[in-house]
């Protein structure tokens, strides 16, 4: 092959053609190329009902209101905007916050931010499959906690947790409830409608839209209790000033008009692929799989194999095979997964461990390519150990 089969879907997905279609219209001097703030001319019309046809289409793929979008830059900072906003705001009723030791950096390093500041985080543990309990939540909710942030999927493991019943009990404390929804919108079903969450978190290019624009969902009746992290010119309702990137947010809404419509049809190719994927890898010796296969998105595998380094494993794969070994916002460093951290696996597993993740374009051949290649290389480093001992 002549480039490396691309397994890293959890890391960023390729811009679909349709989408790039659309953004090219709002660029050029040809183009629709208009400030939406301009409303006294054409250009700014035009750019202005983009936009607002782009909220639509994000809105209707999560069944809310079209003025509960609220667009950002991406996941990271809906997920600084949802966290600090609310803490600003709500400080004087309380300054106690619930979360997970295995949530994205986005959310941990906000709340150690916000320690710094005098509040106080509860981070709760889940068990040896990443699944936290109701009883815990329950047990961590205090007469001061003013949030409770909790991601969907993980972006590691891709673990789903049961953020319908995680809501219901939350609100029945009084608390509000914020949500990362970065590996899970545009995929699984969200009906927000029904769904008792205050604040999500998205971001396009988790599902084939362009890099460097999300939104963070904000309950109609809760816009006064988030603080704006921008101030300016007052866009986006006041919440997030800031001159609006037209082209991005257009590809944003074309993401999500075309992860609606194939929603179905990509889960279950996914599906698919996934049990072809885990029973290669589990036919190799010493393989385990990490988190809980019954309770996790089909896209993403998180394995490791007895005896191997996982970054040795990595990097011997990368002419053949684009994978990892978790967060992409940690892949610059070496430092273990705090997330398998967290659910209590030994030194071996966390430090052996690799996420493969797939995709729309993923194919069946790149499925048993990689397995292939794993099989191979892993026999190699094991022989490489038994010499050196």
């Amino acid at each position: 092959m002549m480039h490396p089969v691309y397994l890293d879907y959890a890391s960023t997905t390729p811009v679909d053609g349709q989408v790039i279609k659309g953004i090219c219209k709002f660029l050029g001097h040809d183009d629709k190329f208009g400030n939406s703030a301009s409303q006294l001319h054409k250009y700014g019309v035009e750019a202005r009902e983009a936009v607002e046809r782009s909220r639509a289409q994000v809105a209707l793929c999560l069944n809310c209101q079209k003025k509960e979008i609220i667009f950002t830059s991406g996941a990271t900072e809906s997920n600084n905007f949802a966290v600090k906003g609310v803490a600003q705001r709500l400080k004087g009723k309380g300054k106690h916050i619930v979360t997970s030791a295995i949530e994205h950096k986005s959310i941990l390093e906000c709340c150690r931010a916000l320690e710094a500041e005098g509040f106080e985080v509860t981070y709760l543990k889940p068990n040896s499959i990443g699944l936290l309990s109701l009883a815990m939540i329950n047990k961590a909710i205090r007469e001061d906690t003013i949030l409770v942030t909790i991601m969907h999927v993980n972006n590691e493991t891709g673990v789903i947790q049961d953020t319908q019943a995680i809501g219901e009990l939350v609100h029945s404390k009084g608390v509000l409830f914020h949500v990362d929804a970065a590996q899970s919108a545009g995929k699984l079903p969200i009906d927000l409608s029904s769904l008792q969450v205050d604040f999500i978190s998205m971001t396009a290019h988790k599902i084939y839209g362009p890099k460097g624009i999300g939104c963070l969902f904000v309950r109609r009746e809760h816009r006064d209790k988030v603080a704006p992290l921008l101030h300016g010119g007052g866009q986006e309702y006041g919440l997030r000033s800031g001159t609006l990137p037209t082209h991005q947010i257009v590809g944003m809404g074309e993401a999500f008009r075309i992860a609606q419509e194939r929603m179905q049809d990509d889960h279950q190719k996914l599906i698919s692929l996934q049990d072809n994927l885990l029973d290669g890898l589990l036919n190799i010796d010493g393989a385990h799989i990490n988190g809980d296969p019954k309770h996790c998105m089909p896209n993403i595998v998180n394995v490791s194999f007895e005896g191997v380094d996982g970054e040795a494993l990595v990097l011997r794969l990368r002419e053949d095979i684009a994978i990892s070994m978790g967060s992409a916002c940690t892949s610059g460093t070496v430092e273990p997964s705090h997330v398998l951290r967290a659910m209590g696996l030994d030194d071996d597993r966390v430090y052996g461990a690799i996420r493969l993740s797939m995709g729309r374009y993923t194919t069946e051949e790149e499925i048993d390519f990689a397995i292939g290649i794993i099989r191979e290389e892993i026999f190699k480093l094991r022989h490489l150990i038994v010499e050196a001992a």
